[in-house]
């Protein structure tokens, strides 16, 4: 985690100075019934991007990820933009994206944060970010995080009225049909899914007050080593926060050459203690025990990798391999949690 600025902050309302908790959304598998959140359901697009907090204060601009990471570095055009479009004491809340093709591509983000110092000029110039704002949690310098959805959204949309390219506010609609064609329609440009939203909800940080329905279902887990050189991964090894530990919980199916490729990009060795032993049975990575004989593993610094994985969870297991669909280095392994539909019933 990259420290905060000690001169970060000034003008802003207090608890707002970086690094800031953002709210959060929970997965649902249908679209929610009116009355399921406090007012009126809103939608907005779920981007496929970074989150990213904007923070303008009398310093200037930056911008944080939802895990505290400084992002200011990897997208100079969105942080010169927001310093010139947006006044000091404010904080908003959005993501970052980038376009290729009339497509969101998620790749040429991830290639901004493995990017040095003379490389991000080049892929900055090739592949221009955009910055799309969703919520205000300060204007002016006073805080808007207790005043519903309705009235914050009306905030933000005047303070995005003289907006240009790359900053843009996203869309709603409280119309289900509209939404329902968003769902349908929107998919092929990279859009993921939908945000529901109350209109009377105030913003509540780090809670999972919103809702989001994802037209695939994916999981986030912690890739705490990997089957094969660190260089040239095999198969992955997932883990997941069990009572407080650390616990493998699967493995993925065997990756193929750009897939293994690109996983290697974001290994690297332990950087401490490693809570998981460098060789395991064949049952702890699954239950058929696919592997007679005990199995090396090549320990690794955990990182968060998205996977597809289907229902099948034993409780302690996928019982199935996983699908790596792509590293998210932006995210916090400390942050992953154990996804709502696997919890055990209350």
């Amino acid at each position: 985690m990259t420290a905060p600025d000690p001169r970060a902050g000034v003008g802003l309302p207090a608890g707002l100075a970086p690094p800031v908790k953002v709210a959060l959304a929970r997965a649902v598998t249908k679209m929610p019934r009116p009355g399921a959140l406090p007012g009126t359901l809103t939608f907005e697009p779920k981007w496929d991007g970074y989150r990213c907090i904007a923070i303008r204060d009398n310093n200037g601009a930056t911008l944080w990820s939802r895990q505290n990471k400084n992002l200011t570095r990897y997208f100079p055009e969105l942080t010169a933009a927001i310093k010139a479009a947006v006044p000091p004491g404010c904080v908003i809340d959005g993501e970052a994206v980038i376009w290729t093709g009339g497509q969101l591509d998620f790749s040429a983000l991830q290639q901004r944060l493995g990017a040095g110092p003379k490389t991000l000029p080049a892929l900055v110039r090739q592949a221009p970010a955009n910055y799309v704002a969703f919520d205000v949690l300060a204007v002016a310098g006073h805080d808007a995080r207790d005043l519903p959805l309705s009235q914050r959204r009306a905030l933000l949309e005047e303070l995005a009225s003289a907006w240009e390219p790359p900053l843009s506010l996203s869309p709603t609609t409280t119309d289900p049909k509209v939404a329902a064609e968003w769902f349908e329609e929107l998919p092929h440009t990279g859009i993921e899914g939908l945000i529901i939203k109350g209109a009377d909800q105030p913003y509540t940080p780090r809670v999972r007050s919103w809702l989001k329905l994802k037209h695939r279902e994916t999981v986030e887990i912690i890739c705490g080593a990997v089957i094969g050189p660190i260089n040239r991964p095999s198969e992955l090894v997932a883990g997941l926060v069990l009572d407080g530990e650390l616990r493998i919980v699967g493995r993925s199916s065997p990756l193929k050459t750009a897939d293994a490729r690109e996983l290697a990009r974001w290994l690297q060795p332990p950087r401490g203690h490693h809570p998981w032993p460098a060789t395991v049975k064949g049952t702890t990575l699954d239950r058929f025990n696919r592997d007679k004989e005990p199995v090396t593993l090549t320990l690794v610094e955990p990182v968060v990798v998205e996977v597809s994985a289907d229902t099948a969870w034993s409780g302690r297991s996928f019982r199935h391999a996983l699908r790596v669909l792509r590293a998210r280095p932006e995210l916090s392994p400390a942050d992953v949690v154990l996804p709502e539909r696997l919890l055990p019933p209350a």
